[in-house]
């Protein structure tokens, strides 16, 4: 059978029209009380500010500026949700770690972040973007650690993995990779994908894909 990574071709098709057609804004959360009522299954990404987040959205749908990209950390402040024809809802996280705002702001987004990864039934996985440059970092650990706990399933995606060569890039994978099999909660691949050249992409719409199959 011809395969994509791990997934076959019609995997991979199918992956693509989950994607296909119009994507829309449908919402902004920057509190619990103003978070959507579920309507379909959510994929959450998460990420250390300007990991890509944005970009892997746009990317994944398409769309040249659906979600907003910055240069600055921390720019993305709310829960954000995105809609296309199917049941599917993308929601872009706001970025930990290092953000240009005030602590205040910060302590109430991170709050956010953990309410909503606690407590959405409609939740049905969360992607960890980490950058290929540089790996898992204390930031990381720490949503990872909360992944855990409230035992909502999570992947990792490594993000601008073309700015690595060939081998440093597997390396960093392995490196991740048993580093993730400590955690049981956590899926146990990994897919490493590049917003600029399009590698991976079509990997991670599959497995969404996949996912959405199952959680049907």
């Amino acid at each position: 059978m011809n395969t994509v990574g791990d997934f076959s071709v019609d995997e991979v098709e199918e992956g693509r029209r989950l994607f296909a057609g119009e994507w829309n804004f449908l919402s902004a959360a920057g509190s619990t009380a103003s978070l959507p009522r579920p309507d379909g299954l959510e994929v959450a990404f998460a990420g250390r500010s300007n990991v890509g987040k944005s970009s892997l959205i746009n990317a994944l749908t398409g769309r040249r500026a659906l979600a907003r990209t910055s240069n600055t950390p921390g720019r993305t402040q709310e829960l954000i949700f995105f809609g296309g024809k199917s049941r599917l809802v993308l929601v872009d996280l706001p970025g930990y770690g290092y953000a240009a705002a005030a602590k205040s702001k910060i302590a109430a987004w991170t709050g956010l972040i953990d309410a909503y990864l606690r407590g959405r039934a409609a939740l049905a996985r969360v992607y960890v973007l980490l950058d290929a440059r540089h790996g898992l970092k204390p930031a990381d650990e720490a949503i990872l650690d909360t992944l855990g706990k409230a035992a909502v399933s999570h992947e990792i995606v490594l993000t601008k993995c073309d700015q690595l060569s060939a081998t440093e890039l597997a390396e960093r994978c392995a490196a991740v990779a048993a580093a993730m099999r400590k955690r049981p909660a956590a899926f146990p691949d990994l897919i490493a994908t590049s917003a600029r050249t399009g590698a991976g992409i079509p990997a991670l719409r599959a497995a969404i894909a996949r996912l959405l199959r199952e959680r049907s």
